[in-house]
This record gives C-alpha cells, structure tokens and sequence, in this order.
C-alpha cells in the first residue's frame, strides 16, 4: 500500500508532504468544518432522549428502544452504503451527511413549536443522526487519507483528537446550563447549526479529490456489503486490532450506567459531584491526544501503540474500591482521568495504524464495518453488565468489565506485522 496519490495532493495544494512543521491547508479547512461538527453534536448530546421526556412524556422503555431502533435503522442502511460511497467523492458525502443531521434535527424545535412533535418523529430523528454519524466519519477517514501524507497522519488525527475531547469536556455543561435558560430544543438548533456549518466549511476545501475507480455493479450484492469484514478478517493485523477495540470498547461502555449507579446511589455522592467524574477526566484525553505526536515521535509508532493500548486497560479496577468521601471521590477522578489520558494518546495513533493498514479503495467500507460492529457490540455489553450487576453486586460487575479491559491488551498485534510491507 502507498500513498502516492494523496503525496501528489498535498504537493498539488502547495506544500510538500515531507515539509516538517506543517500540515496541508486543506487539513485546516477540514479540521474547522470536523470542530463545526463535533461542538455541535456534544452541546447537543442527550438532548434528544431530553426532549422526549418532558415534551412527548416518553417512557423509560420507550426511551430505550428510541436509541436502540436508531442504531439498528441507521446500521441498515448504513451497510449497503458503505459500498456505494467507496467509488463516489467523499467530500460530498460528509457534507450530504451534515445536510442530513442538520434538517432532521431542526424539524424537533418546528414541530414541537407548532405541538405535533410525536415519539415517532424523535426515533426518526435519532435514526437520521446515527446514520449521519456513520457515513460522516467513514468518509472522513477516507478523504483524510487522501489529503494527508503517511508522515503527517499520527499529527492530524491528533488535532482531530485533541477537537473530539474539547468538545466533549465543554459541551455537556454548556448544553446543560442552555437547556436552563433558554429551554429543552435550544441545544438542537445548535447542534442543526453546527451540522450546517460543518458542511459549508467542507464546501471551503480546495484540493481536488481523486476520482475512485467505477465500481462494477451498480447495485451492490451480499457480498459487496460484507467487503469491509472480509477485508478486515483477511489481514492479520486489522483482524487483531478489530477484536481488541470491539473488547476494549464494549467493556469500558458497560461501565457506563454502573458507574452512575456507583458514585450516585451507593456512595452518595451529590450531582454535581458526579458531574465532576463525568467532566475533568475529558482534560486527561485532551492532555493524552496533545502529546501523542510527540511521543510517536521520540519513541515509534508501534512502541506508543502498544504500550498506550495496554497502559489504558489499567485504570478501571481502582472504581471496585472506591469508597464515600472525599478520597472515593479521588479516586474515582484521578483513575478515570489515567484511563482517558492513556485513551488519548492510543487513539490518534491507532487510527493512523488502521489507516496505514488499509488500502485507499477500502477505506469506507473498513470504517463502515468498524462502526456498525462497535455499535451493536456496545449495547450488547451494556445488557451483560446489567444482568452481572442484578445477579451479585454492581462492584462485581465493574470489576468483570476490568478484567475484560486488561484481557483486550492480548488482542493488540505484538507479532510484527507483515501484510503492510507486502503490499508495499
């Protein structure tokens, strides 16, 4: 595998793929659009569900199912695109993407501004923003590669990083503290509106995109739609590394719901006590996805892969002995930060390892694959920890989800692979 084409569209950009200090232009653009994005989309996180509850007294199971139905509609339709949009620009699919998310979400406030917001029209919505969400990130990934050179890869999908946690640490209070004042769908028109500007900012690219080869049928076949899992299960490396973020990623989300009933009902903790458990360990990724570069650096690629990869396995069995007070606090606080700090230097490089692994004219149906797989892994898991948790005691039940963390740093590629120098 080379990237040949992508060098040519750097240097046709006006700087040199090897220029030391300096990322394309276009990267730039890019990047503004992706912090549209992903500012957008946090200030608006769980505005949805929030919606729900207070304008169309939504159930708690009805809930559930809103999140669950849009995962499985948007992956059903997901899957089958995957293939479409690997011979189509992708440019013009992330920006269609943001188009898509950004009128979904502004019919939420005009409906139920005009009172005939309906449960039906929120799962609809939900679909529409997951599905959004897929192909947008796919065809980032793939456009990235394209736009960027292999030896600036680890520092771009470290800004990308550095953004996904920015946005993460301050967009939950800031969406919170907007829902106070101005009322529940105000955080929706923001998120519609960062879609919109993330799509006009993707309109600001000037590099040309490369023309992808004509696929051979227009309508893909079973088999087109499982290229993505072919492609990973026939490289040994990917195939190792698929299993690791599915394990690693299932185990850490079930903690999710545990941890809440852990800090908030078991120890006592105050709201915004817990508030703080969800917030200042986001500092630690940001702080993790700034010095990944840095390290790759100074100690390789494949060093900081798989000391990072096993590093954040580490932190999740201190949460089992937390206590009350201000040390359970603490703790809490200082292992969640390692965890997400040691996440935020692996991410970035773990991306740029894929990315290198995979070849151009797989790109989207790889990322296509990945998604859909760790979103219907993650809620599965989430249920095994529910049932743990009611079956002995929700401490079991983290400390089940500990042990799984640090069983997943066996699944990263400590054998030196070969496959990248035999496409080389």
């Amino acid at each position: 595998m080379r990237t040949g084409t992508g060098n040519s569209i750097v240097k046709s950009a006006g700087l040199a793929p090897d220029h030391p200090d300096r990322l394309p232009p276009d990267f730039y653009r890019l990047w503004t659009a992706f912090t549209a994005n992903q500012m957008g989309s946090a200030i608006g996180t769980g505005a949805l569900p929030l919606v729900a509850i207070l304008v169309v007294a939504a159930s708690d199971l009805q809930i559930s199912l809103m999140a669950a139905l849009a995962g499985i509609a948007a992956a059903a339709i997901a899957l089958p695109m995957g293939s479409f949009l690997e011979f189509r620009r992708k440019r013009g699919a992330m920006v269609s993407a943001n188009l898509l998310a950004c009128l979904a979400l502004a019919t939420v406030p005009i409906a139920a501004w005009l009172g005939v917001l309906t449960y039906a029209h929120l799962c609809v919505v939900a679909a529409a923003q997951t599905l959004s969400g897929l192909v947008f990130n796919a065809a980032k990934g793939a456009h990235l590669k394209t736009l960027v050179s292999e030896t600036h890869l680890v520092r771009a999908h470290s800004r990308l990083e550095t953004t996904f946690w920015t946005a993460t640490t301050l967009g939950g209070p800031v969406g919170g503290v907007l829902i106070s004042v101005l009322g529940t769908t105000t955080t929706l028109i923001i998120d519609a509106g960062g879609h919109l500007a993330s799509a006009l900012g993707l309109r600001r690219l000037r590099t040309p995109e490369p023309r992808s080869a004509p696929p051979s049928r227009e309508s893909p076949r079973p088999v087109d739609i499982r290229t993505g899992w072919t492609y990973v299960f026939a490289n040994p490396t990917l195939h190792r590394l698929f299993w690791n973020a599915m394990l690693f990623g299932g185990a850490l989300v079930l903690t999710t719901p545990l941890i809440a009933l852990l800090v908030l009902r078991e120890l006592g903790f105050a709201p915004w006590q817990y508030g703080l458990a969800l917030g200042v360990p986001g500092l630690g990724g940001l702080l993790g996805s700034m010095c990944a570069p840095k390290l790759v650096d100074r100690y390789g690629e494949r060093a900081i892969l798989l000391t990072f990869g096993t590093l954040r396995t580490c932190w999740l069995g201190p949460l089992v002995f937390a206590g009350p007070g201000p040390l359970g606090l603490t703790v809490i606080l200082v292992a969640e930060t390692l965890l997400l700090f040691c996440a935020g230097v692996f991410n970035p490089v773990f991306a740029t390892y894929r990315m290198n692994r995979t070849d151009a004219d797989h790109m989207v149906r790889v990322g296509t694959a990945w998604s859909i797989s760790a979103r219907s892994v993650q809620p599965a898991f989430i249920a095994l920890g529910g049932v743990i948790a009611a079956a002995t005691t929700i401490r079991t039940a983290i400390g089940v989800a500990a042990v799984t963390l640090v069983a997943s740093s066996a699944l990263l590629p400590w054998r030196h692979d070969t496959d990248r120098a035999a496409r080389g």
